[in-house]
């Protein structure tokens, strides 16, 4: 594979780590951070513009999940996609942990 399978596939790990609490946030009717509240990344956007943003990181998640050629026949694509995963669901984990206190 070439260097861009892998690079994809780091990102359509993160994409889809990104999906996670925005969807479950969204169809739970909670709001929660998205790039286009106020402070972007910081205020709270509603459930319908979660759900948006979800779908839109699966979207593109999947895209780059294709593009990247994530096979569990190639052990180290797969590596490299848990280590998207793993990547943005901590830097959410560290973002996200004051969000009640704006």
């Amino acid at each position: 594979m070439q260097w861009y399978h892998y690079f994809s596939g780091f990102w359509a790990g993160a994409f889809l780590a990104n999906f996670v609490p925005h969807f479950v946030k969204g169809v739970s009717g909670d709001p929660f951070p998205t790039p286009f509240a106020k402070p972007p990344g910081k205020g709270l956007s509603s459930p319908i513009v979660n759900v948006w943003w979800a779908l839109l990181n699966a979207v593109v998640g999947y895209l780059l999940f294709r593009v990247g050629k994530v096979s569990p026949d190639d052990i180290l694509s797969l590596i490299i996609f848990f280590a998207g995963v793993t990547a943005l669901s901590l830097l959410c984990a560290k973002n996200f942990v004051n969000k009640d206190k704006i």
